[in-house]
Protein backbone atom coordinates (compact mmCIF):
# COMPACT_ATOMS: atom_id res chain seq x y z
CA UNK A 1 0.00 0.00 0.00
CA UNK A 2 1.50 3.31 -1.17
CA UNK A 3 -1.50 5.63 -1.67
CA UNK A 4 -1.34 8.06 1.26
CA UNK A 5 -5.09 8.72 1.26
CA UNK A 6 -5.75 4.98 1.65
CA UNK A 7 -3.22 4.86 4.50
CA UNK A 8 -5.07 7.66 6.31
CA UNK A 9 -8.43 5.96 5.82
CA UNK A 10 -7.07 2.68 7.18
CA UNK A 11 -5.21 4.26 10.10
CA UNK A 12 -1.77 3.36 8.77
CA UNK A 13 -0.19 6.81 9.10
CA UNK A 14 3.60 6.74 8.76
CA UNK A 15 6.45 9.04 7.77
CA UNK A 16 5.53 8.87 4.07
CA UNK A 17 2.07 10.25 4.91
CA UNK A 18 3.56 13.02 7.08
CA UNK A 19 5.84 13.99 4.20
CA UNK A 20 2.81 14.76 2.01
CA UNK A 21 1.71 17.59 4.30
CA UNK A 22 4.98 19.44 4.98
CA UNK A 23 4.15 21.87 2.15
CA UNK A 24 0.98 22.98 3.95
CA UNK A 25 0.28 25.27 6.89
CA UNK A 26 -3.12 25.90 8.46
CA UNK A 27 -5.96 26.49 6.05
CA UNK A 28 -8.35 24.86 3.60
CA UNK A 29 -6.71 23.43 0.50
CA UNK A 30 -9.14 22.33 -2.19
CA UNK A 31 -8.64 20.17 -5.29
CA UNK A 32 -5.67 18.20 -3.91
CA UNK A 33 -4.46 14.68 -4.72
CA UNK A 34 -6.69 14.47 -7.80
CA UNK A 35 -6.72 11.12 -9.56
CA UNK A 36 -8.69 9.68 -12.49
CA UNK A 37 -8.73 5.98 -13.32
CA UNK A 38 -10.46 4.23 -16.22
CA UNK A 39 -10.39 0.95 -18.09
CA UNK A 40 -11.13 -0.19 -21.60
CA UNK A 41 -8.56 -2.28 -23.43
CA UNK A 42 -5.93 -0.54 -21.26
CA UNK A 43 -5.76 1.06 -17.85
CA UNK A 44 -5.46 4.83 -18.00
CA UNK A 45 -4.60 6.99 -15.00
CA UNK A 46 -3.99 10.72 -14.53
CA UNK A 47 -3.15 12.56 -11.34
CA UNK A 48 -2.01 15.83 -9.81
CA UNK A 49 1.54 16.20 -8.49
CA UNK A 50 0.81 15.01 -4.94
CA UNK A 51 0.41 11.40 -6.09
CA UNK A 52 3.43 11.01 -8.37
CA UNK A 53 5.52 9.16 -5.80
CA UNK A 54 2.62 6.96 -4.65
CA UNK A 55 1.98 5.92 -8.25
CA UNK A 56 5.67 5.39 -8.98
CA UNK A 57 6.19 3.12 -5.97
CA UNK A 58 2.96 1.27 -6.72
CA UNK A 59 4.23 0.57 -10.26
CA UNK A 60 7.40 -0.91 -8.79
CA UNK A 61 5.29 -3.11 -6.50
CA UNK A 62 3.90 -4.61 -9.70
CA UNK A 63 6.91 -4.54 -12.04
CA UNK A 64 9.65 -5.14 -9.40
CA UNK A 65 12.17 -3.43 -11.71
CA UNK A 66 11.88 -0.90 -14.54
CA UNK A 67 13.70 1.55 -16.77
CA UNK A 68 13.32 5.11 -15.50
CA UNK A 69 14.40 8.61 -16.47
CA UNK A 70 13.82 11.96 -14.84
CA UNK A 71 14.46 14.31 -11.96
CA UNK A 72 15.19 13.57 -8.30
CA UNK A 73 14.85 16.50 -5.88
CA UNK A 74 16.60 16.34 -2.51
CA UNK A 75 17.18 18.50 0.56
CA UNK A 76 20.56 16.87 1.21
CA UNK A 77 23.16 15.20 -0.97
CA UNK A 78 22.41 11.62 -2.04
CA UNK A 79 25.16 9.19 -2.95
CA UNK A 80 23.73 6.53 -5.23
CA UNK A 81 25.01 5.02 -8.49
CA UNK A 82 23.37 6.60 -11.53
CA UNK A 83 22.45 9.92 -9.89
CA UNK A 84 23.97 12.93 -11.64
CA UNK A 85 23.77 16.31 -9.90
CA UNK A 86 22.44 19.00 -12.24
CA UNK A 87 21.64 21.99 -10.05
CA UNK A 88 22.01 23.12 -6.45
CA UNK A 89 20.13 25.95 -4.76
CA UNK A 90 19.84 27.04 -1.14
CA UNK A 91 17.01 24.62 -0.39
CA UNK A 92 17.13 21.92 -3.06
CA UNK A 93 19.54 19.73 -5.01
CA UNK A 94 18.37 18.54 -8.42
CA UNK A 95 19.65 15.22 -9.76
CA UNK A 96 19.05 13.39 -13.03
CA UNK A 97 18.53 9.63 -13.04
CA UNK A 98 18.37 7.31 -16.04
CA UNK A 99 18.61 3.53 -16.22
CA UNK A 100 17.10 0.37 -14.81
CA UNK A 101 16.35 0.27 -11.10
CA UNK A 102 14.67 -2.32 -8.88
CA UNK A 103 11.96 -1.96 -6.23
CA UNK A 104 14.39 -2.07 -3.30
CA UNK A 105 16.52 0.76 -4.73
CA UNK A 106 13.56 2.97 -5.63
CA UNK A 107 12.21 2.63 -2.07
CA UNK A 108 15.63 3.52 -0.69
CA UNK A 109 15.82 6.55 -2.99
CA UNK A 110 12.31 7.63 -2.04
CA UNK A 111 13.25 7.76 1.65
CA UNK A 112 16.25 10.01 0.92
CA UNK A 113 14.67 12.28 -1.70
CA UNK A 114 12.27 15.18 -1.34
CA UNK A 115 10.45 14.34 -4.58
CA UNK A 116 10.81 11.81 -7.43
CA UNK A 117 9.73 13.10 -10.85
CA UNK A 118 10.49 10.01 -12.90
CA UNK A 119 9.12 8.40 -16.05
CA UNK A 120 8.81 4.62 -16.40
CA UNK A 121 9.37 2.80 -19.68
CA UNK A 122 8.17 -0.82 -19.59
CA UNK A 123 6.09 -2.97 -21.94
CA UNK A 124 3.19 -3.27 -19.47
CA UNK A 125 3.50 0.11 -17.72
CA UNK A 126 4.30 3.54 -19.12
CA UNK A 127 4.41 6.51 -16.75
CA UNK A 128 5.00 10.12 -17.80
CA UNK A 129 5.62 12.83 -15.19
CA UNK A 130 6.24 16.56 -15.49
CA UNK A 131 9.60 17.70 -14.15
CA UNK A 132 8.79 20.87 -12.19
CA UNK A 133 6.71 21.04 -9.02
CA UNK A 134 3.88 23.59 -8.89
CA UNK A 135 4.07 26.30 -6.25
CA UNK A 136 1.70 25.72 -3.30
CA UNK A 137 -1.35 27.97 -2.93
CA UNK A 138 -4.06 28.33 -0.30
CA UNK A 139 -6.81 29.57 -2.55
CA UNK A 140 -7.36 26.47 -4.65
CA UNK A 141 -8.58 28.89 -7.33
CA UNK A 142 -5.55 28.49 -9.53
CA UNK A 143 -5.66 26.09 -12.45
CA UNK A 144 -4.97 22.62 -11.09
CA UNK A 145 -2.91 20.33 -13.30
CA UNK A 146 -4.71 17.00 -12.96
CA UNK A 147 -2.54 15.55 -15.73
CA UNK A 148 0.79 16.19 -14.00
CA UNK A 149 1.26 12.43 -14.06
CA UNK A 150 -0.12 10.18 -16.83
CA UNK A 151 0.01 6.40 -17.00
CA UNK A 152 -1.03 3.57 -19.28
CA UNK A 153 -0.88 -0.04 -18.11
CA UNK A 154 -1.89 -3.53 -19.15
CA UNK A 155 -5.51 -4.28 -18.28
CA UNK A 156 -4.41 -7.39 -16.34
CA UNK A 157 -3.35 -5.06 -13.50
CA UNK A 158 -6.83 -3.54 -13.08
CA UNK A 159 -7.69 -5.27 -9.76
CA UNK A 160 -4.50 -3.91 -8.16
CA UNK A 161 -5.04 -0.36 -9.45
CA UNK A 162 -8.69 -0.30 -8.40
CA UNK A 163 -7.95 -1.60 -4.91
CA UNK A 164 -5.07 0.82 -4.36
CA UNK A 165 -6.60 4.09 -5.52
CA UNK A 166 -10.37 3.49 -5.26
CA UNK A 167 -10.39 1.11 -2.32
CA UNK A 168 -13.65 2.44 -0.87
CA UNK A 169 -16.04 1.94 -3.81
CA UNK A 170 -17.57 -0.90 -5.80
CA UNK A 171 -16.46 -1.89 -9.31
CA UNK A 172 -16.53 0.78 -12.05
CA UNK A 173 -15.26 1.68 -15.52
CA UNK A 174 -14.30 5.30 -14.87
CA UNK A 175 -13.71 7.16 -11.62
CA UNK A 176 -12.27 10.42 -10.34
CA UNK A 177 -11.31 11.50 -6.83
CA UNK A 178 -10.49 14.98 -5.53
CA UNK A 179 -9.60 15.86 -1.96
CA UNK A 180 -9.90 18.88 0.31
CA UNK A 181 -7.39 19.19 3.14
CA UNK A 182 -8.79 21.14 6.10
CA UNK A 183 -5.79 21.73 8.38
CA UNK A 184 -6.84 23.48 11.58
CA UNK A 185 -3.81 22.93 13.82
CA UNK A 186 -0.08 22.27 13.77
CA UNK A 187 1.27 20.00 16.52
CA UNK A 188 4.81 21.27 17.08
CA UNK A 189 7.66 19.10 18.40
CA UNK A 190 8.69 20.27 21.86
CA UNK A 191 12.43 19.72 21.36
CA UNK A 192 12.86 21.81 18.17
CA UNK A 193 13.45 25.57 17.92
CA UNK A 194 14.72 26.01 14.37
CA UNK A 195 11.87 27.32 12.20
CA UNK A 196 12.58 25.03 9.25
CA UNK A 197 12.78 21.97 11.50
CA UNK A 198 9.52 22.97 13.17
CA UNK A 199 7.82 23.29 9.78
CA UNK A 200 9.10 19.93 8.57
CA UNK A 201 8.45 17.97 11.75
CA UNK A 202 5.17 19.53 12.89
CA UNK A 203 2.17 17.24 12.53
CA UNK A 204 -0.86 18.56 10.69
CA UNK A 205 -4.24 17.98 12.33
CA UNK A 206 -7.55 18.28 10.56
CA UNK A 207 -9.93 16.60 8.16
CA UNK A 208 -9.87 15.24 4.60
CA UNK A 209 -12.96 15.40 2.41
CA UNK A 210 -12.84 12.81 -0.38
CA UNK A 211 -15.06 13.72 -3.34
CA UNK A 212 -15.69 10.82 -5.72
CA UNK A 213 -17.24 10.58 -9.18
CA UNK A 214 -17.91 6.91 -9.88
CA UNK A 215 -19.23 6.44 -13.42
CA UNK A 216 -22.44 8.53 -13.14
CA UNK A 217 -22.62 8.77 -9.32
CA UNK A 218 -21.09 11.17 -6.79
CA UNK A 219 -20.01 10.29 -3.26
CA UNK A 220 -18.44 12.24 -0.39
CA UNK A 221 -16.37 10.66 2.38
CA UNK A 222 -14.68 12.39 5.34
CA UNK A 223 -11.85 11.38 7.66
CA UNK A 224 -10.18 13.16 10.59
CA UNK A 225 -6.41 12.81 10.67
CA UNK A 226 -3.18 13.83 12.34
CA UNK A 227 0.01 13.28 10.34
Amino acid sequence: MNFFIKKIWQGDIDETVHKKFTRFGKGIFTKRAIISLSRNNKIKLCSSFELVEDILLFCFNIAKKAKVAGVVLAKQEINMPGLVQKKKTKNLIEYYLEGEINEEKIKELSKKAYFLLLDIFENDIKLKTKKRLPKPSRSGKEKIDDKFCQLEANIKFWPQFKEEFFFDVAEFKKARASHTFEINALVLPADKKDFEQLRLEAKRKGKIIRELEIDTKKEYHEKNFIA
